[in-house]
């Protein structure tokens, strides 16, 4: 294969959790402007629609759901294989922080985390697998988190979910690897999004984000489209069961 052709996407089918804004809908960009044909799954209809507009019906579909209601998720396998076909790469971007101290975490936003974060990405996982079984090919990217080895504080709903995605991640390598799915993790480090618009808007904190990480410096979204492309591409193809870190040498200090 020429070296052009590792990262290339065209005639693949992506689906994108978390597409209406930050992180995901960065991701879902990125893998169409790769030559993938994109679904876009959130729950604000309004902001993934415009998303799908920017980019065109021929490029990109727009699937409006709520990921925590585990009953309704094989109706939105279904629905992310009616646009352009069953997809052959699943990015779980979608997430849930609650920001809660550990003594004062309510059941609610225990169970909520945990549907969003660890839930949503196996069972909608195991309900595109198929499609991807029968054609031999197929990559899954689950979005870790530093949280996933350090704790923060008011972080341990969120902490637990993200240490659970990388052993999810492992098991589903275990498990459909052997049918040629890849199954990895990327974790970002301190990116301005819109979860973290509280960090960023305080110069002090970004700051001291910054210089704890081994480049000096906060990451843009520019820096995760390497990362990305590689793990969604038959660049990876050899790649299963891993956790790439892209945080700027935060867990390396």
């Amino acid at each position: 294969m020429h070296p052009s052709q590792l990262f290339d996407l065209t005639g693949r089918i992506a689906c994108v959790t978390g597409a209406s804004s930050g992180l995901g809908q960065h991701a879902a960009s990125l893998l169409a402007r790769a030559g993938a044909r994109v679904v876009g799954v959130a729950r604000r209809a309004e902001a993934l629609g415009a998303w799908r507009d920017d980019l065109g019906p021929d490029r990109a579909a727009a699937i409006a759901a709520d990921l925590s209601d585990h009953d309704a998720l094989g109706d939105v396998a279904r629905a992310i294989a009616a646009p352009f076909g069953a997809p052959d790469i699943v990015v779980h971007a979608a997430g849930l922080n609650t920001r809660q101290p550990a003594d004062e975490v309510t059941q609610e936003g225990w169970d909520a985390t945990l549907a969003i974060n660890l839930t949503a990405p196996f069972f909608l996982s195991q309900a595109l697998v198929p499609a991807m079984r029968d054609r031999g090919w197929g990559r899954i990217v689950n979005f870790a988190s530093l949280q996933s080895s350090r704790a923060f504080p008011g972080g341990i709903a969120y902490g637990t979910t993200k240490g659970g995605v990388t052993q999810l991640t492992r098991a589903m390598a275990e498990a459909w690897s052997p049918h040629g799915i890849t199954a990895n993790a990327i974790g970002p480090g301190f990116f301005p999004t819109e979860l973290t618009q509280a960090v960023f808007s305080d110069p002090d904190r970004a700051a001291r984000n910054a210089a704890q990480t081994c480049l000096g410096r906060n990451g843009t979204l520019a820096d995760l489209d390497g990362p990305l492309l590689f793990l969604c591409s038959e660049a990876s193809s050899y790649v299963t069961g891993q956790l790439l870190m892209v945080d700027g040498g935060f867990t390396a200090k």
